[in-house]
């Protein structure tokens, strides 16, 4: 861990990254590409030492309500943040202002914050984001190492359910010849369904590699898969989207699932949903199947 001073927290999109750099050790994260221009090791988390001065000043000049945005790069819920409080103290700030509120997460941590979550969904509108990617459990445990794993995943966004508090999937990134089955894909959308999930959010049955990850990812795949690396290699080459090879039938299957549940599954309906600032302060969950009419 290594503090900065920032000159800025939020985007122009109203996201922001209190802490820069993960230690999930996601074996796939495009965080890690150098595109990025992350000057430190990637776990040696990079924290804003003024975050929270700065966002309580961006929401107190902001000229209108709107919906703010964690998680885009970097995992709120790191560990680091059981010690720091960053993110508790930042959505304190956002539920006392009236402001909306999203986040991208893979850790049950979030529960932490059950009760600010709900407090600013009761205001405004509070919409969790959860990534899936594999119903195997030992294998999310190979590719995502030291986050909260697919069940207990699941068991949160039941809880978020039963809290009243929207949630959104991720189904990303489906990695070839590992966990791009129908079984996989079948089992994950059971779980959307069970646990009322909004909307699912996929981009395609496949993930992208460019420089930074993909020397990462493919050293994990010799450690933890001997040979994959070289079939990717064969495959793909040095291609920057690496589709499952039964790509159009999964995706055929997902919008299929999807239909039949009731999930929304366009994407560009759901990013509108997730940027829409609520109002009229009266936002409940139901409002999902008028929606959907």
């Amino acid at each position: 861990m290594h503090y900065v001073t920032a000159k800025g927290i939020l985007s122009p999109k109203n996201g922001m990254n209190l802490y820069r750099g993960c230690s999930h050790g996601c074996i796939y994260c495009d965080s890690r590409s150098r595109c990025y221009q992350m000057n430190h090791a990637f776990e040696d988390i990079e924290v804003k030492e003024n975050a929270i001065d700065l966002l309580e000043y961006a929401l107190l000049h902001k000229r209108k309500k709107c919906m703010i945005g964690t998680g885009s790069m970097t995992d709120p819920y790191i560990p680091l943040e059981t010690e720091l409080g960053n993110v508790r103290r930042a959505l304190q700030l956002i539920c006392e202002y009236g402001f909306g509120f999203t986040v991208i997460t893979k850790s049950a941590r979030i529960l932490r914050d059950l009760d600010l979550l709900q407090r600013i969904n009761e205001k405004t509108k509070c919409v969790v984001q959860m990534t899936l990617t594999t119903c195997d459990e030992e294998l999310c445990k190979k590719i995502e190492p030291h986050v909260s794993t697919t069940r207990e995943r699941f068991e949160v966004l039941k809880t978020l359910r039963d809290a009243g508090i929207p949630t959104v999937v991720w189904l990303s990134p489906i990695l070839p010849f590992l966990n791009d089955t129908v079984e996989n894909i079948s089992g994950i959308l059971e779980l959307c369904v069970e646990a009322g999930v909004y909307g699912v959010i996929c981009f395609g049955m496949g993930l992208t590699l460019r420089e930074g990850n993909r020397e990462y990812f493919y050293g994990q795949l010799d450690r933890l898969f001997p040979g994959l690396k070289g079939k990717y290699i064969r495959t793909y080459g040095n291609q920057y989207i690496v589709d499952s090879p039964d790509s159009t039938r999964l995706m055929r299957l997902f919008h299929q699932r999807c239909e039949e549940a009731g999930i929304v599954h366009d994407n560009e309906r759901i990013f509108r949903y997730l940027g829409t600032f609520e109002e009229t302060g009266t936002y409940e969950q139901l409002s999902f199947v008028q929606d959907l009419f």
